[in-house]
């Protein structure tokens, strides 16, 4: 049985280019993708402010790195501004010294902050953006375990960006760990933030064993059991890893809860799974329904040939020449038509999540959640896309 996992190429640096965006390049090898895009998680802004303050500081930064190194000592009497770490945390580069700075930066101001409350800025997802960018998630995964600084990193996009950055770097059983951290934390009441649930079936689909599908499952009763409903995305990841671990039945209930079917990743998931079942037949009709939907040429319904090809070894084993006779008159069709492509399972899985929807409530959350940078737009109407519409076909 063929195995989807996606493809991680490990290590990797981000770089400013045209525009303000990023390239990702991993040790000389282009286009590898984030779980979620660069501005979803906030990281094209944090290059464009690091840019900034560079500019700011030009031939003053070492002087400045000097007089923080002071002011954070335990013995100081001096204090840490909200503007003090803001800019260090836009001007650290990956040494030692710079990290340790702003470890101390942050616990003293922190500290600084239990005591008096001096603002409303949220550092907690604007750090693990600097963690990100420098491409250091074994010290974010210790920051955020720091007792001292839980409160400092209780914000959903804090945990976002920390799951995204191990993600990237191969640490799926961290993510499982961190998982557990944020549900025993229940910060502000949201136990299973949806997109920590997204990153969460990731990472088991990833770690693909007996013991991720456990835990995946059992994560997928609890959600069930208390109403939760999860993300499509988080719901193809799980039924991605239960196909994986040759139990396709529980991939086609899972796929079948859906209320919208008409996501290619959906489509081809259920086609596998009835495949691996051994009912090729009842597979054909949902092939059939692509035929029949009259959309624009750019924007076909399509399924994939490795999932094609899958249905066809299914349908050979049956023996029963009415059903290999219709399936392949279909593939014919999705043949001419333009409907089968070379994209595998696990690379449509592994799409890129470009943007993600905010309900009212998370939007009059987001000045707690996600507070990173100044906001000079407060009179300009806000709109966003709806989320993975281009993967419907």
């Amino acid at each position: 049985m063929a195995k989807f996992v996606c493809a991680v190429q490990e290590g990797f640096l981000l770089t400013r280019i045209c525009g303000g965006g990023l390239s990702h390049i991993r040790n000389g090898y282009e286009g590898i993708r984030f779980l979620f895009a660069p501005a979803a998680l906030g990281l094209d802004n944090y290059s464009v402010m690091r840019d900034r303050t560079k500019i700011q500081f030009v031939n003053l930064a070492d002087k400045f790195r000097t007089k923080m190194l002071e002011f954070s000592d335990p013995d100081s009497s001096n204090m840490i501004f909200t503007e003090d770490l803001k800019n260090m945390i836009h001007l650290a580069e990956d040494t030692a010294d710079d990290l340790n700075l702003v470890y101390r930066m942050m616990k003293r101001f922190n500290q600084q902050n239990k005591e008096v409350r001096f603002g409303s800025y949220v550092f907690g997802p604007v750090v693990m953006r600097m963690y990100y960018f420098l491409n250091k998630p074994d010290e974010a995964l210790e920051v955020f375990k720091d007792p001292d600084l839980e409160d400092f990193f209780a914000q959903l996009g804090t945990y976002q960006i920390l799951m995204d950055l191990l993600f990237e770097n191969g640490k799926y059983q961290d993510i499982l760990d961190v998982f557990e951290i944020i549900k025993q934390r229940q910060h502000q009441e949201a136990k299973y933030p949806k997109n920590v649930v997204i990153l969460t079936f990731a990472a088991c689909f990833k770690l693909n064993t007996a013991d991720s599908f456990k835990y995946g499952m059992d994560l997928w009763k609890e959600l069930k059991e208390i109403g939760h409903i999860p993300m499509r995305r988080a719901i193809t990841f799980a039924a991605g890893l239960a196909l994986n671990q040759n139990a396709p039945h529980i991939a086609f209930e899972i796929i079948s809860g859906m209320h919208q079917q008409n996501y290619v990743t959906v489509r081809n998931l259920k086609v596998a799974a009835l495949a691996d079942i051994g009912r090729p037949e009842d597979a054909l009709p949902i092939l059939r329904s692509v035929l029949d939907v009259d959309v624009p040429s750019q924007k076909k319904q399509t399924f994939s040939e490795e999932v094609i090809q899958k249905l066809r070894a299914s349908a050979d084993k049956t023996g029963n020449k009415e059903t290999i006779y219709e399936f392949q008159q279909i593939v014919k069709r999705l043949s001419e038509g333009g409907h089968i492509t070379d994209e595998g399972l696990d690379e449509q899985l592994c799409m890129q999540i470009a943007e993600t929807f905010r309900n009212s409530a998370q939007e009059r959350n987001q000045r707690f959640l996600a507070a990173s940078f100044s906001r000079q737009d407060h009179g300009r109407a806000r709109t966003y896309a709806r989320p993975g519409l281009k993967d419907m076909y």
